[in-house]
């Protein structure tokens, strides 16, 4: 559990820093386990989240199995395939199975039970949860330690390790921006989770889905998990979902000074010690009317 725990904290912050340049900042997963509504009326955000979570628990479990944190488990599996030349398998990988097995246990358990919410959002977050694994599978990547005569890298020890769970939360923000509205409608002998604007195909197993349409995150509004945008940080030359016109909801914003205190001409002496001055500079920030 304490496994799980730290797994939590860092959901906690990796999505408040995944999305500090949009409306909607994730500023509602401070009230978990209460969820607030955006999170639970089945929305893209809630999509993110579970997504995010799955694979935060499934990343922490593995890599607690690397470090020795876990009695059940120990490093991944040495890959099979033959590294090329100057290379040779080594190191502690990161036990990705394990995580994977364990974490899905636990993230889906509570949406496996009869009075967990609705059928459709059980659905939605079972299939949210397992893109969010999925997405963990991809971040498995190659890393590798020099070894050689003063430092020539002659050989490389390598080993299969999990890219940081920022880097994953990137990946899934790009899925939550492209994320399919669903239905809950009968298909063959059972309801399934279908496309509500394209019938034709099916649901993709790596793509984020979502019930429920999302307010604009502009205005203040408990009932739809809104807290608006007002007095939020915005930045005047940006084009993108950060600048003032889009984060203010064309509202406008009010200019502030803010005096920075900052190291500044720093000069490295031998040896081996770096001095540097105080400098003081004003910037200037805008807020959200």
């Amino acid at each position: 559990m304490q496994t799980i725990i730290q797994a939590a904290k860092e959901v906690k912050k990796t999505c408040q820093k995944t999305f500090a340049d949009m409306r909607w900042n994730c500023s509602s997963i401070e009230l978990v386990p209460s969820f607030s509504p955006d999170l639970e009326r089945g929305t893209r955000e809630a999509a993110f989240v579970y997504a995010l979570s799955a694979a935060a628990i499934s990343h922490f479990i593995a890599r607690a199995c690397t470090s020795g944190d876990l009695r059940g488990c120990s490093c991944g599996p040495i890959p099979g395939e033959i590294p090329g030349p100057g290379y040779r398998w080594g190191g502690c990988a990161d036990n990705l199975h394990y995580g994977l097995l364990m974490g899905s246990k636990f993230s889906d358990a509570p949406m496996k039970m009869k009075k967990s919410g609705s059928q459709a959002n059980k659905l939605m977050h079972l299939h949210n949860s397992e893109v969010g694994r999925q997405a963990l599978s991809e971040a498995l990547e190659l890393k590798c330690k020099c070894h050689g005569v003063s430092g020539s890298c002659s050989i490389k020890t390598c080993w299969r390790g999990l890219q940081d769970l920022k880097d994953i939360a990137i990946d899934l923000k790009t899925k939550y921006l492209s994320a399919t509205k669903v239905v809950h409608r009968p298909m063959g002998t059972r309801k399934q989770l279908v496309p509500k604007d394209i019938d034709i195909r099916p649901v993709r197993e790596n793509e984020l889905v979502y019930l429920q349409s999302s307010p604009d995150f502009c205005a203040k509004n408990e009932k739809l998990g809104s807290l608006g945008t007002q007095d939020r940080h915005c930045n005047k030359t940006s084009i993108g979902s950060d600048s003032c016109d889009l984060m203010c909801c064309g509202r406008g914003y009010n200019p502030y000074t803010e005096k920075l205190v900052e190291r500044c001409n720093c000069k490295y002496h031998w040896c081996c010690y770096v001095t540097c001055k105080k400098c003081e500079r004003t910037v200037e920030r805008y807020v959200c009317k």
